[in-house]
């Protein structure tokens, strides 16, 4: 790959030395790699190993500056054509999505630390289509603060030159060249010391004098530049003063940083440069402005992978605690300092290796480069169960399909929807935010579910077929996924649909009848394909979570018929025969009736009406279960008595009998497939031929079963089918 490194200087300091160690490694593997910086004492470095640099002032904080970059940047980027454009902190991030607007690239950044959200800087930052964060904190903090999906965020490490900071490397020449005396204990730190990340530096300046009398002829050295250099240079001074010595020596910046590791018995500091003297063999205690862990041991491992060896959110560092463990290591025989530094440099050379570091980032590269962008709509985000169970398993499959995929979907709750499925969401009736989904996308998924059908209403269906139709206008790839058709009744609506399907690239459709309904529209395409609904894709949750949720909601234990309705036509009468036949299956069969809504709030309440006009006992499973738990409750029942396709769908996935109460052509269609009873039109329910078809259900039962099992082994192929066709698209 041509790869263009984005980043606002190369001067000293923990995310510059990532990018210099990243481009030689890169660079290594065969790639080409170019750095756009605002200079600093890193570029001689680059330049020698064949890396060319190009100044662009991303360095300052300046309008004039910053526009400046930003043409300099698109002259860059026309020239040389790079595949990658990696951007290293917010200012370059910035930069390069104005830039994008003007010349087209692959655009990834890298989070290398956590930054203030408020305001105009939280809107200002742009993340690229990848992001790489070097920590799972700072990805977290990433699907916070930013929303980025975490399924765009590849977590990596700092990765460290293990020959350049080796325990091979003499402290001789850097102890003769800085006045060290050969017996004195050497306490190094080194940081960029910027108010932000001087805590440490300070706390170890006020410590000096005690730490004098607790370690008699100590030195401790301090390497790094920043805005509080000064100030803490003085003081040093005033305290050398008094102890008659240079105890402490402040070098300012340097980049021979390996050799201030190999002069130092102990390191303190955190993050890169805590690795860095880590790979050198040193014993490090953790501190920093983030918090202090103190003497990095084995038990202390989890915490400080997490925080990428920040300390973020442990306690604060303190004049006490540094002189504590600082003594404490000073008192450990010479052999256990050596264990610990052992410890830590096995540590870097398995986990921490800059080929690790670029294999991550290559993978960020690849997603951007050749993943593919999937816009999905459907009747998502509104909190019906069978709905979620068709999103959840269409995002698995493409997710099987392509390698890291960047899904975004449509959603009436898009909070939601990012939360529990870790993808992108946007507001689904939000115009602007749909148009640039769309645009955005490589390939436009419709469905699953019964979309185009105007027995909801005209409204729904027009505004399935617009974005249909505005996916055609961005020439986007287009398949319609499993969906069931129909009805559609008004002559108009039938028009859409049939121009809506000629448009697609691809129609999958999951029953035979939705295709008859499609010829019947005027649709001659061939290449339509009859799959099945996608929910047969997932797997059931364990029995022991059905019981679990059968518990919670107080069932007793025993034999029971798991009944799902929803509101329909006549409601007092439906309610009234429901009641019945519920009061007889408890009657005559001897079993419990739990029902199961499928929406919140819809089905509860249409459930709780039917309760309320029983005369026997009947429990409720609350809803806000996921496909695979109801699957589960479902598993364990003797029959489902449904008027819910999805309902009818996880009992076929789990192979439980069925009988459908028929309000709609697709209940009937499912109920064919699957050689199942209906036990007719809800408007016109027949109370004892319903228990009759309970009854011959329950006496023929684990023949039932055993047919269900072939059935559904034929329908999950089917269901694969529609993979196959989306990976052919």
């Amino acid at each position: 790959m041509k790869i263009l490194m984005a980043t606002m200087s190369l001067g000293i300091g923990g995310a510059e030395t990532h990018i210099v160690e990243l481009s030689k490694e890169l660079k290594s593997m065969g790639h080409d790699v170019m750095v756009a910086s605002g200079g600093g004492v890193y570029v001689k470095e680059i330049e020698e190993t064949g890396i060319r640099h190009f100044n662009v002032p991303m360095n300052r904080r300046n309008a004039a500056l910053m526009a400046k970059s930003c043409l300099e940047l698109i002259r860059i980027i026309r020239r040389e054509k790079p595949d990658i454009v990696h951007a290293h902190a917010r200012i370059p991030g910035f930069l390069c999505g104005i830039v994008r607007r003007f010349v087209p690239f692959h655009f990834v950044t890298t989070a290398h630390w956590v930054f203030n959200t408020s305001g105009l800087q939280g809107k200002l930052t742009n993340w690229g289509e990848k992001t790489v964060a070097v920590s799972e904190d700072i990805k977290t903090y990433l699907t916070d603060n930013y929303g980025t999906p975490a399924d765009s965020i590849f977590v990596t490490i700092n990765g460290i030159d293990t020959d350049k900071f080796s325990p091979e490397i003499s402290p001789a020449e850097i102890k003769n060249e800085l006045g060290i005396p050969e017996s004195s204990f050497v306490i190094g730190h080194v940081s960029r010391l910027d108010e932000s990340r001087a805590l440490a530096a300070r706390r170890l300046v006020d410590s000096a004098e005690r730490l004098d009398k607790a370690i008699p002829g100590m030195t401790l050295l301090i390497v790094g530049g920043g805005d509080s250099f000064d100030e803490l240079s003085e003081k040093a001074r005033e305290i050398n003063t008094r102890l008659g010595r240079e105890a402490i020596i402040m070098t300012g910046p340097r980049t021979d940083i390996s050799f201030m590791c190999a002069a130092s018995d102990v390191f303190v500091g955190v993050s890169r440069a805590a690795l860095e003297a880590m790979s050198a063999e040193k014993p490090v205690i953790l501190a920093g402005n983030e918090g202090y862990l103190g003497l990095f041991t084995e038990d202390k491992l989890d915490i400080s992978v997490a925080t990428n060896f920040c300390c973020r959110d442990c306690e604060e560092t303190s004049e006490e605690a540094l002189i504590r463990d600082i003594s404490g290591v000073f008192s450990l025989p010479a052999e256990e300092r050596k264990k610990l530094g052992a410890f830590g440099r096995e540590l870097i050379k398995q986990d921490y290796s800059t080929k690790r570091m670029a294999g991550d980032t290559l993978r960020a590269y690849n997603a951007a480069l050749y993943s593919k962008r999937i816009t999905m709509s459907g009747y998502y985000g509104f909190g019906n169960a069978g709905d979620e169970a068709v999103l959840k398993s269409v995002i698995g499959s493409v997710s099987r399909v392509f390698e890291d995929p960047s899904v975004t979907v449509l959603s009436a709750a898009p909070e939601s929807t990012e939360r529990v499925y870790g993808c992108k969401a946007v507001k689904r009736f939000s115009p602007g935010k749909v148009i640039k989904a769309i645009r955005g996308c490589d390939i436009f998924i419709s469905g699953g579910g019964s979309l185009l059908q105007d027995a909801t209403s005209t409204r729904s269906l027009v505004y399935y077929v617009l974005l249909i139709r505005l996916a055609k206008l961005f020439g986007k790839k287009i398949i319609l996924y499993a969906n069931g058709i129909g009805p559609v009744n008004k002559p108009a609506n039938r028009r859409r649909v049939r121009k809506a399907v000629d448009a697609a690239d691809c129609v999958t459709l999951r029953d035979i009848a939705s295709e008859e309904e499609l010829r019947a529209m005027g649709v001659t395409r061939s290449d339509i394909a009859v799959t099945s609904d996608p929910v047969f894709l997932l797997e059931p949750a364990p029995r022991e979570v059905g019981e679990s949720i059968m518990r919670e909601a107080g069932v007793p234990e025993g034999k029971f018929v798991a009944v799902s309705i929803r509101k329909w036509g006549e409601e007092a009468e439906f309610q009234r025969r429901m009641a019945e036949i519920c009061d007889g299956i408890t009657k005559k069969l001897d079993c419990r009736i739990v029902f199961l809504p499928m929406q919140p709030r819809v089905d509860e309440r249409e459930s709780e009406a039917v309760a309320a006009l029983m005369n026997e006992k009947s429990w409720m499973i609350p809803t806000g279960h996921t496909a695979e738990e109801l699957m589960s409750v479902i598993a364990q029942s003797e029959f489902t008595l449904s008027m819910r396709l999805h309902s009818l769908v996880f009992a076929a996935r789990a192979a439980v009998p069925s009988i459908g109460f028929s309000y709609d052509p697709k209940l009937d269609a499912f109920l064919d497939i699957l050689g199942e009873p209906n036990a007719g039109r809800v408007e016109s329910i027949d109370v004892n031929h319903a228990l009759k078809l309970c009854g011959e259900t329950m006496h023929n039962r684990a023949e039932r079963a055993a047919a269900l099992e072939t059935r559904r082994e034929e329908l999950i192929r089917a269901a694969r089918e529609t993979e196959r066709y989306l990976a052919e698209l």
